[in-house]
């Protein structure tokens, strides 16, 4: 149980708040089977089966949203509108007009909602209470705002703020390839993209594919600079760290997977020595990538709190 990648916030450190706390926070918002009628239903779920709303391990807690969504192509309610409206033109002589054709597709859509298919998706969080960090597993920052928006809406003044380093991530990733010089703890891998700022974005991707040091320096002396970057932190981890202080492609090591494979346990025990595991190789990786990004900036109440009062206001 890793997470693929990491949009990261800052809570307080250490944050004194209860796993069962948070549980009474998100069961007025659980999961429950929505009805034929809805094209969308979203609540809290069990992150591990038969367990609570947050699974709780040494205060790292972990969240589940689950999102289920009706699959109904306007492609069909389209189609379906039209062959009803020159059934009705038959009928009354005439074109059905602006008014009769939309409620004749909402009719339509009404009828096609209970038989079309469901898609469910899990996007999972993971807050550590002991060093302040909340961590959304999705890949930008608008999927992690579906999780956020609910989260912030159930749990009572949530001291969420915006993560922000010193340096910005394309200027340090620039400067450890032009200096062919990774920061401390961390490697350099195969994988990078090299961006131009100019209207026309000259973009050069490396995919794996060894950097030359002196090919990386010319185009950036051409007015490149980097945007993604392959990185390995203490020959564990490995990940991709992006222009917007994104961490994607997630892998552990050989490593971390022998020790994971030590010994034999059950489903239940394995999980959280899984939990456990990568919330502990990826609390002390954060630290170090703070450390290699010039240390954090004292964000203060940063646009998501803002949000937060606004989103409260108008449930």
């Amino acid at each position: 149980m890793w997470f693929k990648s990491l949009q990261i916030y800052r809570l307080p450190a250490p944050w004194a708040i209860t796993a069962e706390q948070i549980e009474a926070f998100l069961t007025p918002h659980a999961f429950g089977a929505g009805t034929s009628m809805n094209l969308e239903n979203q609540g809290w779920a069990a992150p591990r089966d038969k367990g609570g709303l947050v699974h709780a391990v040494n205060r790292q807690f972990l969240l589940m949203l689950c999102t289920e969504k009706k699959l109904l192509p306007s492609s069909v309610v389209n189609q379906v509108t039209k062959a009803r409206a020159v059934e009705i033109e038959e009928q009354q002589g005439f074109a059905p007009g602006r008014k009769q054709m939309k409620d004749l597709k909402e009719q339509v859509t009404d009828e096609l909602l209970p038989r079309a298919f469901s898609i469910r998706r899990n996007t999972y969080a993971w807050i550590d209470t002991v060093n302040g960090w909340l961590v959304i597993d999705a890949a930008s920052a608008s999927k992690a705002d579906e999780l956020l928006k609910p989260l912030i809406k159930a749990i009572d003044t949530f001291p969420i703020t915006s993560f922000r380093v010193a340096f910005s991530p394309v200027a340090a990733m620039t400067d450890w390839l032009v200096s062919d010089e990774a920061p401390h703890g961390f490697t350099v891998d195969q994988d990078t993209e090299l961006k131009a700022s100019g209207e026309g974005k000259a973009t050069v991707r490396y995919v794996r594919h060894t950097l030359e040091a002196d090919d990386v320096r010319r185009h950036i002396a051409g007015g490149k600079q980097c945007t993604r970057l392959a990185l390995t932190w203490n020959d564990r981890i490995s990940f991709v760290l992006t222009d917007a202080l994104t961490l994607k492609r997630i892998t552990p090591l050989d490593v971390l997977k022998e020790d994971a494979d030590k010994s034999t346990r059950n489903d239940d025990e394995r999980f959280d020595a899984d939990m456990m595991l990568m919330t502990g190789e990826l609390s002390k990786m954060l630290v170090d990538l703070v450390a290699a990004l010039g240390g954090e900036q004292d964000a203060g109440q940063a646009d998501l709190v803002n949000v937060t009062a606004q989103e409260k206001k108008a449930a």
